[in-house]
C-alpha cells in the first residue's frame, strides 16, 4: 500500500467515515499489521472504551444427524452411523441444568438438520428447557435450521418464529452465514439456505424484536474480497434494521482427525492450511473498520485459541463470548489443544491480563455486572503469567 492511500485510509477512520468496498479490500492488502490494528483499536475504543464483554453460557447441539454434508463439517453425521445421536428432551434439559449453579445466563443452542425429527420436537425441547431454567436467555438455532423447519413443517418462516418465541426463543443464532458469495458458498456448503433465505429470516427476526448475531466462516476457499463483500451485506442488512447485536468471524478449522472416529470429513482439507494468527487479526481488523453501524465484535476463543483471542481484543474486538462448557462442532475437528471450557474466573483473568475492564453481559448485550480490577493485578504483573495455550 503506497503512503498517500495509508494516509488517505487513516484520516477517513479518524474522521468517522463510512469505508468503501475498495477500502476494504486495500485494508486487507496492507502488510502493516500495526498500523491496521491501531486504526481499529481505536474504533473499538471509541465505541466501547476498555470494557470487554463476556456471558456465562452453555453450548448444547441437540443433534449431530444431518441431512446436508457440507464441504468443511466435521460435527455432521448420517442416521445410523457411529457416534451418530439424538438427545431426548429430558437429556437436553438434564445436561443444561448442570449449570445451574454458575449463574448460567444463556443456553446457546444449534443442530444438524435432522431428517425424521418432526418439526413439534424443538419448541418442546424450548418448553422444557425455559420451565427448567426461567431466567436464562435461549439463543437457539440458525437460519439454516429455521429454513429447514419450513421445509419439514410447511409452515412459512413468520409462523415458525412466532411458535419459538412463544415457546421461549429470544435470540436466534449467526450460524449458517459461512461465506455469502456463491463462487465460494457452492464449493462448500450442502444445504439449500443461501444470502436470499439467511438474510430474510434475519431480517423477520428483527421485525419481532429479536436481536441476532451474525457470523463469517473465514480462512478456507475464500480471498478477501469474499471477506469484503460479506461484511458488507451485513452492514447494508444493519443499515435497514438495525438489529443485529454483534459481528463473530469464526476461524475455520482444519480437520486434523475427528475426535470421535478418526475419520477425516473435511473434502477441502487439501486446498486450506487454516489462517494464521496474523491473517486472523487482521480479519478482526477489517471488520471492525468495515462495520461501523455494529456495536460490537466478538472473538469466540474456542476457534481461535486463548492468546490469539487475548491479541484480538488490540484489533477491534470487544467481546470473548462466555464459557461455553462443550464445543462439539470445533472440538470435533481442532487438535490444537482450546479448553472445553472457561469458568466466569478465567475469563476475568483472561480480560483482566490483556489490560482490559471485564463486563458480564446477557444475550441483548445489556450489562449484568461490571468488574473492578483485583486489589492483587499490579502485584500480579510483577511475576510472569500464564501464556495462555
Amino acid at each position: 500500500m503506497d503512503a498517500g492511500l495509508k494516509r488517505e485510509l487513516e484520516e477517513k477512520v479518524y474522521a468517522g467515515e463510512r469505508l468503501t468496498r475498495a477500502d476494504g479490500e486495500a485494508l486487507y492488502a496492507t502488510d502493516d499489521l500495526a498500523w491496521l490494528g491501531r486504526l481499529a483499536h481505536h474504533v473499538r475504543t471509541e465505541k466501547n472504551g476498555d470494557r470487554v464483554m463476556f456471558n456465562v453460557n452453555r453450548h448444547l447441539n441437540l443433534t449431530n444427524v444431518c441431512s446436508a454434508s457440507c464441504a468443511y463439517c466435521s460435527f455432521q453425521r448420517k442416521p445410523g452411523e457411529k457416534d451418530a445421536y439424538t438427545m431426548r428432551v429430558e437429556q437436553a434439559v438434564e445436561k443444561a441444568l448442570e449449570m445451574k449453579d454458575e449463574q448460567l445466563t444463556e443456553l446457546h443452542i444449534v443442530n444438524g438438520l435432522h431428517p425424521t425429527l418432526p418439526w413439534k420436537y424443538y419448541p418442546r425441547v424450548l418448553r422444557a428447557l425455559k420451565e427448567a431454567l426461567p431466567g436464562v436467555s435461549l439463543k437457539c438455532f440458525t437460519a439454516t435450521e429455521v429454513q429447514w423447519f419450513e421445509k419439514i413443517s410447511g409452515l412459512s418462516a413468520d409462523e415458525i418464529l412466532d411458535e419459538l418465541i412463544d415457546a421461549g426463543l429470544d435470540s436466534l443464532t449467526g450460524g449458517g452465514a459461512e461465506i455469502f458469495d456463491w463462487e465460494v458458498r457452492q464449493k462448500i456448503v450442502d444445504h439449500a439456505c443461501h444470502w436470499e433465505d439467511w438474510s430474510r429470516i434475519h431480517r423477520l427476526a428483527h421485525s419481532k424484536g429479536l436481536r441476532t448475531p451474525s457470523t463469517m466462516l473465514y480462512g478456507h476457499i475464500e480471498e478477501p474480497r469474499h471477506r469484503v463483500d460479506h461484511v458488507m451485506r451485513l452492514r447494508e442488512l444493519q443499515d435497514e434494521t438495525g438489529g443485529f447485536a454483534v459481528f463473530i468471524p469464526l476461524r475455520y478449522q482444519h480437520d486434523f482427525h475427528d475426535s470421535a472416529d478418526g475419520i477425516v470429513r473435511n473434502r477441502i482439507q487439501a486446498q486450506t492450511t487454516m489462517a494464521s494468527p496474523a491473517e486472523s487479526l487482521k480479519t478482526f481488523a477489517v471488520s471492525r473498520l468495515m462495520l461501523d453501524n455494529f456495536e460490537h465484535v466478538k472473538c469466540f476463543w474456542v476457534m481461535h485459541g486463548l492468546s490469539l483471542a487475548q491479541l484480538s481484543l488490540n484489533f477491534g474486538a470487544d467481546d470473548l463470548d462466555g464459557s461455553v462448557v462443550e464445543y462439539k462442532i470445533t472440538h470435533d475437528a481442532d487438535a490444537y489443544g482450546t479448553p472445553h471450557t472457561m469458568h466466569r474466573e478465567d475469563l476475568l483473568q483472561l480480560i483482566w491480563d490483556g489490560g482490559f475492564r471485564p463486563v458480564e453481559r446477557n444475550t441483548r448485550y445489556q450489562v449484568v455486572r461490571e468488574y473492578d480490577a483485583p486489589v492483587t493485578a499490579a502485584d500480579r504483573r510483577r511475576e510472569p503469567q500464564q501464556v495462555w495455550a
